[in-house]
């Protein structure tokens, strides 16, 4: 499995990471750890990769290309074209440091951005909805 195929060599960072640039085989969306690590929760099996970014206090998820245009969840951010993010090595599965949560595994890279959507929504609230929860995560 490839995490990019774009023409372009990803950037290496330290400790043997990757700076890939996003919109390209993929988006992302970047969510706070404290309400990824329910969303895991709520997605369960149909989550698919997952890097976790202790420094930043937030998890990724892998999105199909173009599915983060007008992505507007939030307490979440996406990242589109014209953006990048720092991956680890595949075998880094564990901290200190950034690491895969859930490593893509046969060829399972993307989550699907309605179902992560939702995952979202269940756990700070619909939108508009007043929600505590949501202001006590971030």
């Amino acid at each position: 499995m490839r995490l990019m195929t774009s023409p372009f060599p990803a950037l290496l960072t330290a400790v043997d990471c990757s700076l890939l640039a996003t919109g390209i085989d993929w988006d992302a969306i970047r969510v706070p750890r404290s309400i990824g690590v329910r969303c895991l929760d709520v997605l369960g099996g149909r989550s698919a990769a997952v890097v976790e970014d202790p420094r930043e206090s937030a998890l990724y998820w892998f999105i199909a290309p173009g599915a983060s245009a007008g992505w507007d969840v939030a307490h979440t951010r996406p990242l589109g074209t014209t953006q990048y993010l720092v991956v680890p090595p595949l075998h880094r599965a564990a901290g200190p440091g950034l690491h895969w949560r859930i490593r893509p595994v046969e060829g399972r890279l993307i989550t699907d951005a309605r179902a992560l959507r939702a995952a979202v929504e269940d756990v700070i609230g619909p939108p508009g909805a007043p929600n505590t929860t949501a202001r006590r995560a971030t």
